[in-house]
């Protein structure tokens, strides 16, 4: 492995963070005190942690309802967010958002958007915002394949091609839109339209190989940094759930159970466990140590949050933007 030891330990680390974080929903979510919808990405963590190893705080990013990864691995408080999906007022978006609507300007996180491609123009907006003030930073925009059929998708390309904007449009094709397979919505596949590499910088990419992300998404921030335009990386993954809430919830029928099986071998932390360990860069005692870490991490966050208030009568017009 070319990359540093340190590197790959971290990530690791932070696809594991962002799984387990995603059980523990599961875990707790019909217990019936999360009063939020909940869109799980277990089974898409490289893809966030891949992009946003390369990003520095004061890097924006916009993000979708599938969205918990992209605030994690963006250095976004894993604490903040669980009171956050319990609607408490410690929240990153002070209860009031729930787990579609985060937002952390701390971190660069400038919101997750519940609206299909509502967080593609945000984040055009906010890379051409940092191109007019002279700004040393870009833009990333997560998106989802359901967004990818949306005509502000391309708009908002073309628009970072013209204006030549340190803007990266991140595709996750998990293949589903709630339930419609993305072969039922697009003919072909690819979701863009492909231009010269001088104008956009392109890439279909195995979005469970977070190796593979970490080097396409290198390449697409240096073109970024040196005012060189706009990158579209399309990551194909998957979800190992259903659209949303937990398994119980999830419809039946639109996908097979041999389909979720050959992605389940796939998983992007076991293929880079299995790796680490082979190479020696890991040790089982090391994963121990990291889960148990995570673990405890988890389970002060869930239990801070139960403790907290909501959002009290008499702060409910705070945060708002009136004329």
């Amino acid at each position: 492995m070319d990359l540093a030891h340190d590197l790959l330990r971290r990530l690791y680390y932070e696809m594991l963070r962002i799984r387990l974080f995603q059980l523990r929903i599961e875990h707790h979510y019909l217990d019936n005190e999360m009063k939020t919808p909940v869109h799980l990405c277990i089974g898409q963590e490289a893809v966030p942690v891949g992009v946003c190893a390369h990003l520095l705080k004061e890097d924006y990013i916009s993000s979708n309802h599938r969205g918990h990864g992209h605030y994690l691995a963006k250095g976004g408080s894993l604490k903040a967010l669980v009171a956050e999906l319990y609607c408490r007022r410690t929240g990153c978006s002070k209860g009031r958002g729930g787990s579609m609507h985060l937002v952390d300007v701390s971190v660069g996180h400038y919101g997750s958007s519940s609206i299909v491609g509502g967080g593609i123009p945000i984040g055009t907006g906010m890379a051409l915002a940092i191109k007019m003030k002279k700004e040393a930073r870009i833009s990333a925009v997560f998106f989802g394949d359901g967004a990818a059929n949306e005509g502000v998708l391309y708009e908002s390309v073309n628009f970072a091609i013209l204006k030549k904007l340190p803007a990266i449009f991140v595709l996750e094709n998990n293949h589903y839109s709630v339930c419609s397979h993305f072969s039922s919505r697009q003919a072909g596949d690819n979701p863009f339209h492909a231009m010269p590499p001088e104008l956009l910088l392109t890439g279909k990419i195995d979005g469970n190989d977070v190796l593979e992300v970490y080097r396409a998404a290198g390449e697409a921030v240096q073109r970024a940094r040196n005012g060189l335009g706009p990158s579209f990386l399309e990551c194909q993954t998957y979800r190992l759930r259903g659209h949303a809430g937990v398994p119980s919830q999830e419809a039946r029928g639109y996908r097979t159970c041999e389909e979720v099986q050959e992605w389940e071998a796939r998983c992007p932390i076991k293929s880079l466990e299995q790796e680490l360990l082979k190479a020696g860069v890991l040790t089982s005692p090391d994963l121990a140590a990291m889960q148990h870490r995570i673990e405890g991490e988890l389970d002060a966050a869930f239990s801070a949050a139960l403790k907290d208030l909501p959002p009290q009568k008499e702060e409910l017009h705070h945060y708002l933007f009136c004329e």
